[in-house]
């Protein structure tokens, strides 16, 4: 399991360049404009998938989470918010590069940010609902791109996968 959780962590901070890249030709009009996401805007998306990655690393790592908002904007400008990004994958890289199977297999007890609710939960099943959020709103994001620009670059993991073949 490590080596897969080790694959998806790599392939978030690929995924999450080609995606920042992307975003990074938009207006700051454009990046904040309202298109009825879940989090609004590209920019609000991406500062959303920055609040959660915050949190769940800090549960997998059986930290106190930070207190944030899961609409919080942790960065209005996408120049820092996409430092702030990178910083986060290669965290997030070194997290998954320190794993054990007994590690993934331990329970992690957390409470919930909104609710609040305590739950308990193996390690490698919260760490695949981690990737897979990712993946979906990224996908958000993408879908927002398309939308504002015409066009949006590929982000399926097949494609990180031919890439680093």
């Amino acid at each position: 399991m490590k080596a897969h959780f080790r694959m998806f962590a790599a392939y978030n901070a690929w995924a999450n360049e080609r995606l920042y890249a992307a975003a990074a030709g938009l207006t700051t009009e454009a990046l904040e404009q309202d298109l009825g996401a879940f989090f609004g805007s590209v920019l609000g998306t991406l500062n959303h998938l920055m609040v959660t990655d915050l949190l769940w690393l800090a549960r997998l790592r059986e930290q106190s989470p930070p207190k944030l908002a899961l609409t919080g904007i942790l960065h209005d400008d996408l120049d820092e918010l996409t430092a702030a990004r990178r910083v986060l994958d290669a965290d997030i890289l070194r997290y998954a590069d320190g794993l054990t199977e007994d590690v993934l297999a331990a329970e992690i007890t957390y409470t919930t940010v909104t609710g609040p609710m305590t739950m308990t939960q193996r390690r490698d099943h919260a760490m695949a609902h981690f990737f897979n959020h990712q993946t979906h709103h990224r996908g958000q994001v993408h879908a927002l791109l398309t939308r504002l620009t015409g066009d949006a670059p590929p982000l399926d993991l097949l494609y990180y996968q031919r890439e680093v073949a």
